[in-house]
């Protein structure tokens, strides 16, 4: 069996903190991973706010410290780490799809001619954007739970919303900051990620299938069959005539 996972060239002391290990991790006490849970969520979150409170660039732009959806986030990267949906793609993508659906069909509904007109129908925009995210997500396998209330915030929050675009690149700063916490956390006595983009396909350590019908055997008689190693076909004689 080859490795053939990129992360294995790297010396093992940097490899590490990207999830890849040479040899099988053993199951951790509940009581680590409880304690290393709430370390990762702790500071993950804090680190959000502090970054969107304390920076005079986001201080000016109005930047919520955090948008809400990441608290939810908090409990599949930090808590559920081994989840799919818990994965870098779906972290990422699935907010980013959520953040862009949700952006769009809000401006979609802001060219309503006035603004209570846009209030009355603020639930069929929060509802559009979090269902048209949902198939999204489904369509390129990036299903992040969390991204769905990242959808249907800038119909509901006003706050979100006078940021129009800008929600976007807020979120994918939000998303790199909770995984860079969760690459150091989740990687000192546990692994994180599972996978980086897709799952790695389980590899068989049992001999080829023997595929073809055996043929029932003669007590005078010899027959002659064949079966299949890997696409080639190998004769097989049964003899059961007496001696």
């Amino acid at each position: 069996m080859y490795d053939r996972n990129v992360l294995a060239r790297l010396p093992s002391w940097l490899s590490r903190w990207f999830g890849y290990r040479s040899s099988p991790l053993h199951k951790n006490p509940d009581y680590t991973i409880w304690i290393w849970s709430f370390i990762g969520a702790f500071c993950g979150t804090a680190v959000i706010q502090a970054v969107f409170e304390q920076a005079q660039y986001f201080v000016r732009r109005r930047v919520p410290t955090i948008v809400a959806s990441y608290g939810a986030s908090a409990v599949l990267i930090y808590g559920a780490i081994e989840a799919p949906l818990a994965q870098p793609r779906a972290l990422f993508g699935g907010h980013f799809l959520g953040a862009l659906i949700g952006i769009i069909i809000t401006k979609l509904f802001e060219l309503l001619p006035t603004e209570e007109r846009f209030n009355q129908l603020a639930w069929l925009a929060a509802s559009l954007s979090c269902a048209t995210t949902i198939v999204a997500m489904q369509m390129t396998q990036t299903t992040h739970p969390p991204a769905g209330a990242t959808a249907l915030i800038p119909a509901i929050s006003s706050d979100v919303r006078e940021m129009g675009w800008y929600y976007i690149p807020v979120i994918l700063l939000s998303s790199a900051l909770a995984f860079a916490v969760a690459l150091i956390t989740n990687n000192v006595q546990r692994r994180y990620p599972a996978f980086w983009f897709t799952p790695a396909l389980p590899v068989s350590t049992q001999p080829a299938l023997v595929q073809g019908a055996i043929e029932s055997p003669s007590n005078d008689t010899t027959r002659t069959s064949s079966f299949s190693i890997e696409g080639k076909e190998v004769p097989r004689t049964n003899a059961n005539s007496a001696v």
